[in-house]
C-alpha cells in the first residue's frame, strides 16, 4: 500500500489549497515543496477573489484566519477607456451582491494557508529532495507556469508572450478608496488600482500596470518621484495623489494553456495548466475553481476505481476546459482589442464601454461569470 493518496507538487498559493481541499474529504497527502529562495524584498501581489474562491477559503478555514486589513471588500469598480467619458461601473448594489470582489494581500493569503497546512493532520509537508518517497497512486501539479514536473511528462504547451510587463507596487493615496477598484485601458497599457487597507487603512492600492517591455524599462528605471508623476499622468488624478511605498517589481506576460491536463496517474492545475492576463484578475480564482472541481471529481468516485484512473481525471479535466479556454481568449481578445492603434477600432472599443454601461442585464450577467468562475 502506497503511504499517500496524492501527491502535491507546488506549494504557493494553489498547492497548499489543494491539499488542505483533499485533506477535507479523507485523503492522505503529500505536499511537496521546494526550498524556499531567499526574498528579493517585500511581496506587493495582491490578489482579486470572486465569492466562489472565498467559500472554497472559508471551508478550508484560511479565510477567516486573515487578518481584518489583509482583506478588502470592493463594492464599486469603474473602468475606463482612452477616450474622454468612455467608461464602465459596477456597483455591488446595483449587481445585488454584498461584494464585487475582496482584494487580498499575496503574502498574507500564502501564509495563512502554510498555517492552516502545519495543522493539518492529513497533509504532510515534504521537501522535494525526498519527493520519490512520497509514492501516490496521484500527483497533482501545481508548480505554476513554469512546472519542471508537467515539462517532465512532455505536455505540449501553447505559449504565446505578449511582449509586455506586469509592474506591481504599493501606493498611498490622497483620498479613501471608498472599496471602489479602478482601471484604466490606455492603449497599449492597462493600469489597475486595487483597493487595500493596508499599509494606510481606507486608502491604499496594489498597482498592476501591464506595459510594453520598453515602456517597462523606463518605467522601472525612474526614480520614485517620477514614477509618481507617470502614476498621475495615467490615472488624471481620479483616484488622488498617488506615492509609491517600498519597492516596485515586474513579470514578463504571457497567455499559455497545456494540450492536456491529465494522464495516467497525474493532473495539471491552476498556472501549471493555463495563464491569463491579468487585466481581469481572475488567475487565482481560476486556480482555486480547479481546486474545487479535482476535490468534487475525487470525492463522487466509484469505490472501485483508482485515483489515478484517467478516464476519472478526464472528468476534471472537461469540467474545467471550457471555463478556462473562455477566460483566456476573453482576456486575450481585450488586451488585443485595447492595444490597436487603429482610429477607427479606437472609437469602436470606447463607444462599446459606453453602451454597456446602460445595459443593466449584460452587465448583471458579465458580474454572474466573474463571481462564480
Amino acid at each position: 500500500m502506497k503511504p499517500y493518496d496524492v501527491q502535491v507538487r507546488g506549494a504557493g498559493l494553489v498547492g497548499p489549497a489543494l491539499a488542505l481541499s483533499l485533506a477535507r474529504i479523507g485523503l492522505r497527502v503529500a505536499l511537496v515543496a521546494e526550498a524556499a529562495a531567499p526574498a528579493r524584498g517585500p511581496d506587493v501581489r495582491a490578489f482579486a477573489l470572486n465569492a466562489a474562491s472565498v467559500a472554497l477559503l472559508r471551508g478550508l478555514k484560511v479565510w477567516d484566519a486573515l487578518p481584518a486589513n489583509a482583506a478588502t471588500a470592493v463594492h464599486e469598480m469603474r473602468v475606463e477607456g482612452d477616450a474622454p467619458g468612455a467608461a464602465l461601473e459596477f456597483s455591488s448594489w446595483e449587481q445585488r451582491v454584498g461584494e464585487l470582489a475582496w482584494i487580498v494581500d499575496a503574502a498574507v493569503l500564502e501564509r495563512e494557508l502554510a498555517a492552516a497546512v502545519r495543522f493539518s493532520p492529513h497533509v504532510t509537508v515534504i521537501a522535494s529532495a525526498q519527493a520519490d518517497a512520497a509514492c501516490a497512486p496521484l500527483t497533482a501539479i501545481c508548480e505554476g507556469k513554469a512546472s519542471a514536473t508537467r515539462d517532465a511528462h512532455r505536455v505540449p504547451l501553447d505559449r504565446r508572450p505578449y511582449g509586455h510587463r506586469a509592474i506591481a507596487a504599493r501606493l498611498i493615496s490622497s483620498k479613501p478608496h471608498g472599496g471602489t477598484a479602478r482601471q484604466w485601458f490606455g492603449a497599449p497599457d492597462v493600469l489597475a488600482l486595487l483597493p487595500l487597507d493596508a499599509p494606510q487603512p481606507h486608502s491604499s492600492y496594489a498597482l498592476v500596470w501591464s506595459v510594453p517591455d520598453a515602456r517597462a524599462d523606463e518605467l522601472l528605471a525612474m526614480d520614485t518621484a517620477a514614477f509618481n508623476a507617470a502614476l498621475m499622468q495615467a490615472t488624471g488624478g481620479a483616484a488622488g495623489a498617488l506615492q509609491q511605498t517600498g519597492e516596485r517589481v515586474a513579470w514578463p506576460l504571457t497567455r499559455a494553456q497545456a494540450a492536456t491536463w491529465c494522464g495516467p496517474g497525474w493532473v495539471l492545475l491552476g498556472d501549471a495548466a493555463h495563464v491569463v492576463h491579468p487585466l481581469a484578475g481572475q488567475g487565482l480564482n481560476l486556480g482555486l475553481a480547479d481546486v474545487a472541481a479535482l476535490t468534487a471529481v475525487l470525492s463522487e468516485r466509484e469505490p472501485w476505481r483508482e485515483l489515478g484512473d484517467e478516464k476519472l481525471l478526464r472528468r476534471y479535466a472537461r469540467d474545467r476546459l471550457l471555463p478556462t479556454r473562455a477566460m483566456l481568449e476573453i482576456t486575450d481578445g481585450l488586451m488585443q482589442l485595447f492595444a490597436h492603434p487603429a482610429p477607427l477600432v479606437r472609437e469602436l472599443r470606447n463607444r462599446g464601454l459606453t453602451l454597456v454601461n446602460r445595459l443593466t442585464p449584460i452587465k448583471r450577467w458579465l458580474t454572474a461569470q466573474a463571481l462564480d468562475s
